[in-house]
């Protein structure tokens, strides 16, 4: 069973909605980080971020089983039925899309099933042993500050100039076009097929282990301003969220433009859970 010790999300910006959300139950947990929208939005919404990243954390409390692909597959086909009715118009380009990164977790018999999409990552701590991370956050956070270091030099701009630029609009579109399909990564979006695609790993998790989920906003701590390793981030957690949380706002507050961290924005809507296996 999971015990949820911590918990935070917050916006990167607070005049903004926050595209981040979370949820959990005595057996699962996930975290979902809504792509930041790069054009009109076409839901009747606060943010078309933020609604795919409620309608992941919700689908997966209502349609909860001990199958983990079904339920994410459930709560995707739900989105996928809601953004039909909802929507004002239906998607000029797949870029007009909501999409989001998910860590999605299951507890059962003190093994932990991992399912996930894009940066989001999960920090799991057995017993008397190191810190295992699972995903891909970290390999894409380095491509990422790359790839806002180009544009930004390529167009004589701040790195945190933000996505709705429009000298870095073009070039973004045109990744996220690449999105769920054979020639892009896959996200969570409204489609119940995305789960087929979903990265899969299956974690021994004998009680007392402890699993941090975090959005790239909250693990950017460790992988884009190397405050902290895997490892003294998880100890540092066991204290409580909010200092980190503080801390990661100062390192950005200090380098406003993405000088020395590149990044679209200045700061990125951050989530953590920390939970124990008991």
């Amino acid at each position: 069973m999971l015990e949820a010790l911590h918990m935070l999300s917050l916006p990167g910006n607070p005049a903004k909605p926050n595209d981040d959300a979370f949820c959990h139950s005595n057996h699962l947990a996930a975290v979902f980080d809504g792509a930041t929208g790069l054009g009109e939005q076409i839901l009747p919404v606060d943010s078309d971020a933020a609604w795919i990243a409620r309608r992941g954390t919700e689908g997966l409390i209502l349609h909860e089983s001990e199958n983990p692909r079904e339920t994410l597959r459930a709560a995707a086909s739900d989105a996928e039925i809601a953004f039909n009715a909802l929507r004002q118009r239906p998607p000029a380009e797949t870029y007009e899309i909501p999409f989001a990164s998910m860590m999605f977790i299951t507890e059962r018999a003190n093994t932990l099933e991992a399912l996930w999409f894009g940066d989001c990552a999960a920090l799991i701590k057995r017993p008397g042993e190191n810190v295992q991370i699972i995903g891909d956050a970290m390999q894409k956070r380095t491509e990422e500050s790359a790839r806002v270091a180009a544009l930004a030099k390529a167009r004589n701009l701040a790195p945190t100039a933000g996505p709705s630029r429009t000298e870095y609009l073009p070039a973004l579109r045109a990744a996220r076009n690449r999105v769920n399909t054979k020639d892009g990564s896959w996200l969570f979006s409204p489609d119940a097929s995305c789960a087929d695609h979903a990265h899969h790993q299956t974690i021994p998790a004998p009680k007392g282990t402890d699993i941090l989920l975090l959005t790239d906003g909250f693990l950017a701590l460790t992988s884009d301003y190397n405050r902290y390793t895997t490892d003294a981030l998880l100890d540092a957690a066991q204290k409580g969220l909010r200092p980190l949380y503080n801390e990661l706002r100062e390192i950005e507050f200090a380098d406003p433009e993405g000088r020395n961290y590149p990044r679209f924005k200045q700061s990125d809507d951050a989530t953590a859970i920390l939970l124990r296996v008991v």
